[in-house]
């Protein structure tokens, strides 16, 4: 649903609403059609609803001694202190859920948008992907008729899906006998950059305001000295008063590519970012997981490794029987996924100071300042890393205590 750019997109987070509650007497989550139709289905709603059970568990148990523990402080609404309580309570927990966890998301974009989702969700190896572009083309037309004539033509909109899901299959058959390489943990690499990166951004930040060519303005550059380079630069950056004022279109012109593996849960939060390019693997649990460290040290290790483990197995014979496809919905949002993301200099900034904001979550804020790091020290791209200034590496303990008493500010102004 979120893979295209030319949307907008605003997701039910994990990490602020609890998923203890039932629905119908179900906890939620999705069973695929592929599993309800299988032998597995009655261990696969066993596994969800005891997985459920332990993070309702945990969620409860961690809420109670954190009021305990942690006090209102002096001066902070109710409200302000029991939101931070819960979403550290969450934030800890969710690597529990699976990625079958039900989430509400809203879409909104133009016709092209609906148009190019939906014929991929056409071509899609999952029987819930397909069958809610059916859902979604019926309510469309019920507004945008004239905007998706072609996704159902047998020569247009069908042609194309068909195109897509060949290409995906010849794709597999070549992939067939990579076999898998296994990860001990987290791990962010640099696989490529551009070297002349910082003197690209120098001549490109020339360009508009010169009458030389592209060519002229990098020979340039590459004849400059070190203070000259540097105060043209600085030129660019400018006077910086917060991470919302970020350089201009010359920082587009440099790359850089990472290959990252994490846990899914922090994935799903980079993953928002679709300027840039982003491709993942399929999620699974043969790159491990780790327990977070505040479950650890409430004494949770041994009913966070039952669901892991439990998952491990489940997974396997899913996998098996259904396919790597089908075996995702089993996998927790706390094991590792492998994914690589592509990005200009400009998008670089925006990501790195976005999300290692306090408020982030604690493994996308080690994902993208090990960016920065690399982008300074592998790289040796001092200018374009010292750029970017409001790169937060502080060790925050509640993340979303300063968010919550900002939104009480607000509220209170606003009376």
């Amino acid at each position: 649903l979120e893979w295209g750019r030319l949307a907008s997109y605003l997701e039910q987070s994990t990490r602020y609403i609890a998923y203890d509650g039932r629905v119908a007497g179900r906890y939620r989550y999705h069973v695929p059609a592929e599993l309800a139709d299988s032998g597995l289905s009655a261990r696969y709603v066993s596994f969800c609803d005891r997985t459920f059970d332990t993070y309702s568990d945990i969620v409860t148990q961690l809420v109670e001694r954190f009021e305990k523990r942690f006090p209102k402080p002096e001066g902070d609404p109710t409200w302000v202190w029991r939101a931070t309580i819960r979403a550290q309570a969450f934030d800890l927990t969710r690597g529990l859920l699976p990625a079958a966890t039900r989430s509400n998301v809203g879409i909104y974009g133009t016709g092209q948008a609906y148009e190019m989702a939906l014929m991929r969700m056409r071509a899609h190896p999952l029987q819930e992907v397909r069958d809610y572009g059916e859902l979604m083309l019926t309510e469309l037309r019920k507004v945008i008729p004239s905007f998706l004539t072609r996704v159902d033509l047998v020569d247009r909109g069908i042609r194309w899906s068909e195109y897509l899901a060949d290409v995906r299959t010849r794709l597999e058959a070549a992939a067939g006998d990579l076999g898998t390489t296994y990860e001990s943990g987290p791990s962010v690499t640099l696989t490529d950059f551009d070297p002349d990166a910082e003197n690209e951004v120098i001549a490109a930040s020339l360009y508009p305001v010169s009458e030389r060519t592209d060519r002229e303005l990098m020979e340039h550059v590459a004849a400059m000295g070190d203070g000259e380079r540097r105060a043209v630069f600085a030129a660019l950056v400018g006077d910086r008063a917060n991470r919302r004022h970020k350089p201009g279109r010359a920082m587009e012109r440099p790359n850089y590519r990472f290959d990252i593996v994490c846990d899914f849960g922090a994935f799903r939060d980079l993953q928002r970012h679709r300027l840039l390019t982003i491709e993942w693997q399929r999620l699974s649990t043969r790159l491990g997981s780790s327990v977070p460290d505040g479950i650890a040290e409430e004494g949770f290790t041994d009913k966070w490794e039952s669901v892991m483990d439990e998952a491990e197995d489940l997974y396997e014979e899913v996998r098996t029987e259904l396919g790597p496809d089908v075996a995702q919905y089993v996998v927790p949002l706390g094991y590792n996924i492998r994914f690589v993301m592509e990005m200009n200099a400009r998008e670089a900034v925006h990501l790195i100071e976005l999300r290692s904001q306090p408020a982030g979550h604690p493994t996308y804020r080690a994902v993208v300042t090990e960016m920065h790091r690399l982008i300074k020290e592998e790289a040796g791209h001092h200018l374009i890393a010292g750029a970017m200034e409001f790169v937060d590496y502080s060790d925050v303990e509640w993340a979303r205590l300063e968010g919550e008493r900002r939104s009480s500010e607000r509220r209170s102004r606003r009376g």
